[in-house]
């Protein structure tokens, strides 16, 4: 089956540009464009897109609001890919705590679109666990304070441990290791984290796990 596109953004010749590139791939198809927020999420609603590439910044409703509301909508909820200009938008982090699957720079080359669209399509975030930290302990200081993130008191130890260990960044063979476990375990800790937490993937078990206190930015530890 085609994996089903809209793109969010409110210059017209970047939107022309995107439908040229993914329109020409095999498997998938561009089903309407928009040009602020508010169309995206109506957009999104009447046409069932699996991925919507969303701009950050545009009129009458921003990207971040839009993504939010949208992975709060009614089901089905398409995954969301962000396009920005630069790598630590304070927007980025903002969309990425709405739910957003992950992020694209809009000089990204065009294989790297076509495969994040795809990786995004199947269930998978498009963001590197190092470029996560560095965005959660850029805008850490300024998002809401440390214990206002979700309440992990849910959580056993273990699973802690793991939280705090994803945080850091590492894989879940990574964490095995750390822990010496299975990987199996380790994915079902994954699992039972994102569940408890209320959460949709690791990128927001990252900022979950800063936001709750759990984890302290570098320039924060003793």
């Amino acid at each position: 089956m085609s994996v089903r596109v809209l793109l969010a953004d409110d210059q017209r010749l970047v939107r022309h540009g995107l439908r040229m590139i993914l329109g020409s791939e095999p498997g998938i198809e561009v089903v309407g464009e928009a040009a602020d927020g508010a169309e995206a999420i109506d957009a999104a609603r009447r046409l069932l897109p699996d991925v919507v590439l969303m701009d950050v910044r545009m009129p009458v409703l921003d990207g971040v609001e839009a993504t939010r509301r949208l992975l709060v909508g009614p089901e089905p909820r398409p995954r969301v890919l962000v396009l920005t200009t630069f790598d630590l938008d304070e927007y980025v982090y903002a969309a990425l705590r709405a739910g957003a699957a992950g992020f694209l720079l809009k000089d990204v080359a065009e294989d790297h679109l076509v495969a994040g669209v795809r990786a995004v399509a199947e269930g998978g975030s498009l963001l590197d666990p190092a470029i996560t930290r560095r965005l959660v302990e850029r805008h850490v200081l300024t998002a809401p304070p440390a214990g206002s993130g979700p309440d992990v008191s849910s959580l056993t130890a273990r699973e802690v441990d793991v939280l705090r260990l994803v945080a850091r960044g590492l894989s879940n063979a990574e964490v095995a290791a750390e822990l010496v476990v299975s990987d199996a375990t380790v994915k079902t800790h994954v699992a039972r984290i994102l569940a408890k937490l209320g959460l949709r993937d690791r990128t927001q078990a990252v900022i979950a796990a800063y936001e709750s206190g759990l984890v302290r930015p570098a320039a924060q530890r003793p």
